[in-house]
């Protein structure tokens, strides 16, 4: 007889900290290496909210793909075995590491990023990750097997120590990991980390292989019923719902309300918070408190949503309180409809797959079925129907219910009949809304009628919401663009304007006199229009590129003989800009050569010739989701080589959110460029659109191509000390953060 075989001991005597120990080092493990290679990912596609999205998807399919191995597993009698082959299987994905981006795939596709994204993540890190997935159900299993068995202790509660894992990973990845570690030594710590992992899980499963044979070599005790498959749906659906409406949220903040570098943190984080809560053995807020706030956060969340210039804070508390309730009521009807735990992965192979379901409908189908982030409200509406209460209909119910309807319908036809002198009928408007809001909440207790009066208020709310004279709406992996117009008198009529997200790209004048001159970011009076008029001004032709296509409005700058190559990831935004019908600056007012060039900007650009370039633009960072990976030393590098000796070369820094002077300064004294800065205004009393407040920053190689700027007193010396310069290795957007806000709210240290 082995040692192993004969020194059995009681189950009881395996501590339970080791398990959630055990499961806490596994969930952290999986949590950080998703905006791990996420960041690998970057310098190939960008960072739309759409590559989180599919990203996340990939992910809850090998969450799915762990979960079902466990599940499969299970069916092996001897808890002995199960761990052997586990341990054996974490060795066998282990040979994936170190982490990287495998070159399988080839480059990225703009015409099917999705598909390219998928099958990278897949050979990059499918393995290491689904097996880690796998072990909170196992280990879970294992729990039930043997302590369950002959304590009858919860393992259900192991899974919350799961998501604290996941939950503390998160936060701790863009607060201390990313500022403080460079990518490399990040995959390096990450890859010992694992080996460190399988040193624990194997610690584990020695000890659970010497608990009592009787214990662990049959089935668990009080098995009771196999789930029917009414259950299983149910448990689906339950999934499915918060896993749509964390992705939903996110784009839709991002999308319409403020895009912010990390804002993607939070939805998720409460996501995690909601299994912790649900799954913990005392839950800090119970079902019934739950399901009270929720019904007042969806009618509130119901009557909001189109009203995008309503205050900033209000709109993201509510948006997450409306979805973080939304989602710990389903977590909550889930952990009420568990099983015994004799069943325990089948459960969570099935809520898994809902995972996958609601993420899937986000990633993939919600972006080719809708023009907008419909989604988010659909499934948000939808989810009411989770709320219990389909007992009989008092009558003062069902006149509550026409009360609340009456009310929705009658603003928008206040709005669009009533027009008073003032703002009175906007007041109106809203307070009949307010009044919906409230019946809906009285209703809360019944579903069927809650259920039906959230809709026709989220239908009435967006008939009267803020009024943008959007006229047209695309949608493509890379996110929500649309076109819109204003009166504008001082450019005698229409101005027709082409946004990404909150982002303004570009703007026309429809009126001949101004149809052709650039505005905004590009006005000649700011310091692009500056560099490009200087350019023009000269005997040569140019060769001109241009990273960011939005409407084109350079292309007017063109003269014959000259030749200007856009750089666009998004062949939706090409479409656009060279159709007449929504913007004519490629089309009609170029005098030159126009060409695109199709992917990331910083692969296509490395195919140029060195020497190329007179100017070049790299209008990339006033976007929302900032390519980063386009302002390290190495993409710094990259442009230098591309410019003539005397060519300049021209950076775009204005961001709402991020302070990316002081890195680009760095970038170029690193990359052994001459630097200036402009920090520009709009003058005050042009029309509105004539020109924008811009920071951008002119690059040369040569430091006489630098001279006649640095004669003109608005370009001011930089100074590359101020931070560390970034890198493909290093970036630290959480100080550039905080700088930002530190310029924007003064009292900060």
């Amino acid at each position: 007889m082995s040692t192993l075989e004969g020194a059995t001991r009681p189950a009881a005597s395996i501590s339970p900290a080791l398990f959630a120990v055990t499961i806490f080092a596994s969930a952290g493990l999986v949590f950080l290496v998703q905006p791990m290679v996420a960041k690998l990912v970057l310098p190939l596609l960008g960072g739309s909210s759409s590559v989180w999205n599919t990203s996340i998807a990939f992910f809850q399919t090998a969450l799915l793909v762990g979960y079902g191995y466990a599940h499969f597993l299970q069916r092996v009698r001897s808890v002995r075995v199960q761990a052997m082959v586990h341990v054996g299987a974490l060795l066998l994905a282990a040979l994936a590491l170190p982490l990287h981006v495998s070159g399988l795939m080839g480059e990225p596709s703009s015409n099917h990023p999705s598909l390219w994204l998928l099958g990278v993540l897949a050979v990059s890190v499918g393995a290491p990750f689904a097996v880690l997935s796998a072990t909170a159900p196992l280990v879970q299993a294992w729990h039930a097997r043997t302590i369950h068995a002959e304590t009858g202790a919860e393992p259900y509660v192991l899974y919350a120590a799961s998501n604290m894992g996941s939950l503390l990973a998160l936060l701790a990845y863009p607060a201390l990991v990313e500022p403080l570690a460079t990518l490399k030594g990040q995959t390096f710590g990450w890859s010992l980390g694992y080996g460190g992992f399988i040193l624990l899980m194997a610690t584990l499963a020695l000890f659970v292989s010497r608990a009592r044979a009787s214990v662990i070599e049959g089935p668990v005790a009080d098995a009771g019923p196999a789930p029917t498959w009414k259950e299983r749906a149910i448990w689906i659906a339950l999934a499915a719902i918060p896993s749509s409406l964390m992705l939903g949220v996110t784009t839709h903040i991002t999308t319409d309300v403020a895009s912010a570098p990390f804002l993607w943190v939070i939805p998720l984080a409460l996501y995690l918070a909601t299994f912790i809560i649900a799954f913990s053995e005392k839950p800090v807020i119970s079902t019934e408190m739950t399901l009270l706030l929720q019904a007042a956060a969806v009618a509130g969340c119901a009557a909001i949503l189109p009203f995008k210039q309503t205050s900033l804070p209000l709109q993201i508390f509510v948006h997450l309180a409306a979805f973080f309730l939304t989602a710990l009521m389903c977590h909550q009807a889930l952990v009420a409809r568990r099983p015994k735990p004799a069943h325990l992965t089948e459960f969570y192979l099935w809520m898994s797959f809902g995972g996958v379901v609601g993420g899937a409908f986000n990633a993939f189908l919600a972006p080719v079925i809708f023009t907008n982030v419909w989604e988010y409200p659909l499934v948000l509406a939808l989810a009411c129907l989770v709320r219990p209460g389909l007992g009989p209909i008092e009558p003062w119910r069902w006149a509550t219910f026409v009360l609340g309807a009456v009310a929705a319908v009658a603003a928008p036809v206040v709005a669009l009949f009533w027009n008073p002198e003032g703002d009175l009928a906007g007041l109106a408007v809203k307070a009949l809304l307010a009044g919906a809001t409230v019946c809906a909440f009285l209703l809360r207790r019944r579903m069927i009628v809650f259920f039906g009066l959230i809709v026709v208020l989220s239908l009435a709310s967006e008939a009267v919401g803020d009024r943008v004279d959007v006229r047209h709406s695309w949608r493509s992996f890379f996110g929500v663009v649309r076109q819109s117009e204003m009166p504008v008198p001082g450019m005698k009529g229409q101005v027709r304007m082409l946004s990404h997200g909150t982002t303004l790209h570009g703007a026309q004048a429809q009126h001949p006199d101004y149809a052709c001159r650039p505005l905004v970011y590009y006005a000649p009076e700011t310091p692009i229009g500056q560099v490009f008029t200087r350019g023009v001004n000269g005997d040569k032709p140019l060769r001109v590129g241009a990273v960011g296509l939005g409407t084109g409005a350079v292309a007017a700058y063109t003269r014959p003989g000259d030749k200007l190559t856009f750089f666009e990831i998004d062949p939706m935004v090409i479409k656009i800009s060279t159709d007449p019908k929504y913007f004519s600056y490629t089309t009609k007012c170029a005098k030159g050569a126009i060409d695109y060039v199709l992917g990331d900007a910083r692969l296509t650009l490395a195919k140029q010739p060195n020497d190329t370039f007179d100017i070049l633009l790299i209008d990339a960072f006033s976007s929302d989701a900032v390519p980063a990976h386009l302002l390290t030393v190495e993409a710094m590098r990259g442009y230098l080589a591309k410019l003539k000796p005397d060519g300049v070369l021209i950076l775009h820094l204005s961001n709402r959110n991020l302070e990316l002077r002081s890195p680009a300064m760095a970038v170029a004294g690193a990359a052994g460029g001459f630097s200036l800065m402009q920090r520009h205004s709009a003058a005050k009393g042009s029309p509105v659109l004539w020109e924008s407040a811009e920071d951008a920053m002119i690059v040369t190689k040569d430091l006489k191509a630098l001279a006649p700027y640095a004669a003109d007193k608005r370009w001011e010396a930089t100074d590359p000390t101020l931070v560390r310069p970034w890198t493909d290795d290093y970036m630290n957007l959480v100080g550039a953060l905080y700088a930002q806000m530190k310029i924007n709210w003064t009292w900060l240290p």
